[in-house]
């Protein structure tokens, strides 16, 4: 096994990605726009040997249609999205969460893979090495005990991508290959409600595109609670779709640390849809609004779309 402390390593091509892992068994990780990845590695909450940097693999940066679905490569840019007539034409809730993600500059790294697989937060994890060695180490940086509740079992850190819940509300698939081959999922079961291990796929994994159905008509709504406009992490994401036939999805993020989802449909009796979205959700007080002003703007958020699709 080759062995290093630090190594960057810029494949040209998804197969020679997968190839370069050999070397290395678990002590590597793959980057992208490295807005994520970078501020994690910075703070010691991200410590690989290598880096692996997909941003110079072709066949992952596509918008196009593949039968009745929209394919979107990976490395598309979060602010690239807006410049694409397929997107802004059936799919323009997506562009409204990419424009809610970071703050411009961000945008221009960022891309769509790279912020649905953006790693969980919390209050008492993102912080430097030496603040949470003062503080204690949680369950997710090798603790013992979950800081925010008391907890030995489970961590609780929050589901924060933008784009996702706006994807998952539209019945996106995402194409996945690692070594053991290529498949297509539903977006939403690659997470897992573990805090620690918030997705079920390998470490090889690289999701090749994200597929969106076409001519459903989506009508959508965006909503998303932060302290500033720009720059901040989610608080809450709530992102309401309806499409032709009358399905309603409900995506909640920032909550929980998986999506909220609930279904229904425009017949449905919207208080109840409103319960079971409160029933769902985890939040705990480990971020600066606290959990109960969370739930109370989940049923505000709620409310404000399902008067503007209705």
């Amino acid at each position: 096994m080759m062995t290093a402390k630090k190594i960057y390593l810029q494949p040209n091509s998804v197969h020679e990605a997968l190839s370069i892992t050999n070397s290395f068994e678990n002590d590597f990780r793959f980057l992208a726009g490295g807005t994520d990845v970078m501020v994690n590695r910075f703070q010691g909450n991200e410590t690989s040997s290598c880096l692996i940097d997909l941003s110079g693999i072709s066949e992952l940066k596509h918008i196009k249609k593949v039968g009745s679905y929209l394919s979107i490569g990976s490395l598309i840019g979060l602010n690239d999205l807006k410049n694409h007539s397929e997107i802004t034409d059936e799919f323009p809730v997506l562009i409204e969460a990419a424009n809610a993600v970071g703050s411009p500059l961000i945008r221009k790294s960022a891309t769509i893979g790279g912020n649905i697989l953006c790693e969980n937060r919390c209050v008492f994890y993102n912080q430097s090495e030496w603040w949470r060695d003062a503080v204690g180490f949680c369950l997710k940086c090798e603790g013992n005990i979950c800081i925010a509740t008391g907890s030995k079992k489970h961590c609780y850190s929050e589901f924060v991508s933008d784009t996702a819940p706006a994807l998952i509300s539209m019945d996106a698939l995402i194409e996945i290959i690692d070594k053991e081959g290529e498949r297509k999922i539903k977006l939403e079961d690659i997470f897992t409600g573990d805090g620690v291990h918030s997705r079920n796929l390998s470490r090889t994994s690289i999701i090749k595109s994200i597929l969106l159905p076409l001519n459903q008509k989506f009508l959508s709504v965006f909503n998303k609670l932060r302290l500033r406009e720009s720059m901040d992490f989610t608080s809450l994401t709530a992102v309401v779709s309806a499409d032709k036939n009358g399905k309603v999805k409900i995506v909640l993020g920032g909550v929980d640390p998986k999506p909220v989802i609930v279904e229904g449909s425009n017949k449905s009796d919207r208080e109840e849809l409103i319960k079971q979205a409160l029933k769902k959700s985890r939040a705990i007080n480990n971020e600066i609004f606290s959990r109960n002003y969370r739930r109370e703007m989940i049923r505000t958020f709620l409310k404000r779309s399902f008067a503007e699709i209705f």
